[in-house]
């Protein structure tokens, strides 16, 4: 692979072929490229406001341009100065690649997730031995994955000798397709199956793809019979993943399960006081009471708020009043409210179905290529409200009738079918995560 330096001036040379040169130099002018490997890029910017930015705005545009230079998916990860001094780089002996925040220090415990800690720690203190697996499941943003890196910290902490993999559901599919394609499955298969501690993250994202299910059950047994640990998030309980096969569904009951609850008023108050001092924020208790009230079921938008007041000290020179809070708060709900691109949901659909978003807008009729285009459109409907005709003009030779039928298709089946109802759950929760 070419030197990180040459890979990013490439993308920055794409990407003002799509933006203006005030775009550019306002957000890329300071950015700089931190480490380049197989699946991940990440980059470096100066402050916390540039970093949400560039990751909510721009890192679509930065893996289509990765894309296009290698014709693999890449990860985008925009970080701080003082969090790029906290990551473990190339050569360092802490297999975990996200930022050491991720402790069990730093988790706020309350009554909401204080089982879900409990059965954490106790795994980090015997790995192995008890729990096994831990299969932790809640809604998006409650701190699943603050759980999952707090045990492999711990771990690695106290015996780093141990192998450690974590990976995501969906990039333990999209590394198995590699896999196959270049024909380095042994390798892959080595990869896993060695390992002292197992984390995945967002299991859920494996469910009805048949082959990835199979070699994750291959991998999970090869882990577990050896004796060694393996702790999976889901944003739901292995019962209720209805495209997952039934030998899976066992073996994620065979441990301990452990569900994280939306925080309490006295926990969200917790937080706030201890994410704002983790940015040197002092906040008064009016305005941590108005915060904890007002943010209520998600951590991450919590933390939103934070960072949005940090960027009015920072970037504004700005006293923090409860003014403040209430805009900042007013400004992040705007921020969360998410409308796809028709590009993104062709995008998503062809994933989960393992296909090219040519294949989704072009004329193939295999029975898989018809259902996820059949569901693109269903989904199109619902989420953006496109007429007949605009979700028409998204593909090859597609009318309002041939619309209108996929759609109606979809919701038939929608009202009988389990898998059909996983299906549209899974990919719906795949596009809000863009």
């Amino acid at each position: 692979m070419n030197s990180v330096n040459d890979v990013w001036q490439k993308v920055l040379n794409i990407l003002s072929g799509q933006l203006t040169q005030t775009a550019m130099d306002t957000w890329f002018s300071d950015c700089t490229p931190a480490e380049l490997d197989d699946c991940r890029l990440v980059l470096c910017t100066t402050t916390e406001f540039k970093q949400d930015i560039l990751q909510k705005r721009f890192a679509d545009r930065i893996k289509a341009a990765l894309y296009d230079l290698f014709s693999q998916e890449f990860e985008v990860m925009v970080v701080t100065e003082d969090e790029l001094s906290e990551m473990p780089h190339k050569g360092s002996d802490n297999p975990l690649p996200e930022m050491a925040g991720y402790t069990f220090d730093h988790f706020i415990v309350g009554n909401s997730n204080r089982f879900a800690h409990a059965a954490a720690s106790a795994v980090a203190e015997n790995p192995g031995k008890t729990y096994n697996p831990l299969f932790i499941y809640g809604n998006s943003g409650l701190g699943k994955t603050h759980l999952l890196l707090a045990i492999g910290n711990a771990i690695h902490e106290r015996w780093p000798d141990k192998t450690i993999v974590y990976i995501k559901g969906d990039e333990f599919t999209n590394q198995l397709v590699r896999a196959i394609k270049s024909g380095t499955t042994e390798d892959f298969r080595n990869k896993y199956r060695s390992v002292d501690l197992f984390l995945v993250d967002d299991i859920q994202f494996i469910a009805g793809k048949q082959q990835t299910q199979n070699e994750f059950f291959h991998t999970f047994n090869s882990i577990y019979e050896a004796g060694n640990q393996i702790v999976i998030t889901s944003d739901r309980p292995p019962l209720e993943m209805a495209t997952l096969d039934d030998r899976l569904r066992t073996r994620f009951e065979w441990g301990l399960m452990a569900d994280i609850q939306p925080p309490d008023l006295e926990t969200r108050m917790a937080i706030t006081r201890n994410k704002a001092a983790q940015l040197g924020l002092i906040l008064s208790d009016e305005a941590v009471t108005y915060i904890a009230e007002n943010i209520t079921s998600n951590i991450r938008r919590l933390e939103g708020v934070i960072k949005k007041l940090t960027a009015y000290k920072e970037i504004l020179n700005e006293v923090i009043t409860i003014d403040s809070v209430k805009r900042a708060i007013r400004d992040v709900i705007i921020e969360g409210i998410y409308t796809p691109t028709p590009e993104i949901i062709i995008r998503e659909t062809a994933r989960y179905f393992q296909l090219t978003e040519e294949d989704l807008r072009g004329q193939s009729r295999s029975k898989n290529t018809a259902m996820a285009r059949q569901i693109s459109m269903y989904l199109m409907r619902s989420l953006i409200d496109l007429t007949l005709n605009e979700i028409g003009g998204q593909y090859e030779g597609r009318n309002h009738a041939t619309v209108l039928s996929s759609i109606r298709k979809v919701e038939d089946l929608l009202k009988t079918d389990s898998k059909m109802q996983s299906i549209i759950r899974d990919i719906t929760s795949n596009i809000n995560s863009n």
